[in-house]
């Protein structure tokens, strides 16, 4: 089979919101959507794309709203529920083709709402450096939040007033710390960095990209209130992977272990990697991954 690594940019007009997808493959073949988190974008999954599509898929990767120009405004909704309802958004756009959802960080999330809300939709669910969450509380959890508390101590700068400005000065200083600390065996480069740069050095799209944290506990927020409901739901009911780099400096690898079991979702931990796994060993998760979406393929 022949590959199509001719990139095309789709764009979907929602909400006010001019949405941007990059789109890579085939358009008759099964589809795989990218979804990234954050300090991140699309690019991130650069190393992934080409072998999901030598493998014989087709790739969606969107951009989250609010990290392009486009997507970005002072009046629009960013939380994941906003998020999950663009991921449907988008899989309907495309005309409904079987679809598996990976997500990484923020993607993972909404991925996981959308897969929650219509199992029915999707077939297969890929969580990158994010654990299952729901079904109950996990036996044993609890020792290890001690250790997530202090890894998630970034959060509530985020949900600083002054956060975007933070994010933006000295050419995003501090987004490149976190990568460094999140992935600190990840000897990155400057042009792997650009694409983050730009969204975080821009003042708007910085402000979009905390929003997301300031949504994480306005429970006066109707939203807020469904994200945490689905989110402690019961697990999807579609086949399920959990992935996440064994020197993962943002999310505890014990709880994401833990929470993996619960959900009896399979799980790995990728050695010599961290929280951006995908970009670090594209070609570790890759063969995890290939063979997960190949297994749930629909039956001809």
């Amino acid at each position: 089979m022949t590959s199509d690594l001719t990139e095309s940019t789709l764009t979907l007009d929602r909400a006010g919101l001019t949405l941007t997808a990059r789109r890579f493959g085939p358009p008759d073949a099964p589809l795989v959507m990218l979804w990234h988190g954050f300090p991140d974008t699309p690019h991130s999954f650069d190393g992934v794309i080409p072998l999901l599509v030598r493998a014989g898929f087709q790739v969606l990767a969107p951009w989250l709203r609010g990290y392009t120009p486009a997507s970005a405004s002072r009046s629009a909704r960013y939380d994941l529920m906003a998020v999950s309802a663009d991921v449907t958004a988008w899989h309907e756009e495309l005309g409904s083709p079987p679809t598996h959802l990976v997500g990484h960080d923020w993607g993972a999330f909404a991925a996981m709402i959308a897969a929650k809300q219509q199992p029915q939709r999707w077939l297969s669910l890929t969580l990158l450096a994010i654990p299952p969450f729901g079904g109950g509380v996990a036996t044993g959890m609890w020792r290890y939040l001690p250790k997530q508390m202090l890894l998630s101590s970034y959060i509530p700068v985020m949900q600083s007033g002054l956060s975007p400005r933070l994010l933006a000065r000295r050419d995003a200083a501090f987004v490149r710390g976190l990568w460094r600390r999140w992935s600190p065996g990840w000897a990155f480069t400057d042009a792997d960095f650009a694409p983050t740069a730009a969204v975080f050095t821009d003042p708007l799209r910085a402000w979009a990209a905390t929003r997301y944290y300031r949504s994480l506990f306005t429970l006066a927020h109707q939203p807020s209130r469904e994200f945490g409901q689905v989110l402690m739901s019961a697990p999807a009911p579609l086949p399920s992977l959990a992935l996440s780099g064994l020197r993962d400096g943002c999310m505890s690898q014990d709880l994401q272990r833990v929470l993996a079991e619960h959900a009896r979702v399979p799980y790995a931990q990728l050695p010599g990697c961290g929280h951006f796994l995908h970009a670090e060993q594209p070609e570790a998760v890759a063969a995890r991954l290939i063979p997960h979406l190949r297994a749930a393929a629909p039956t001809r």
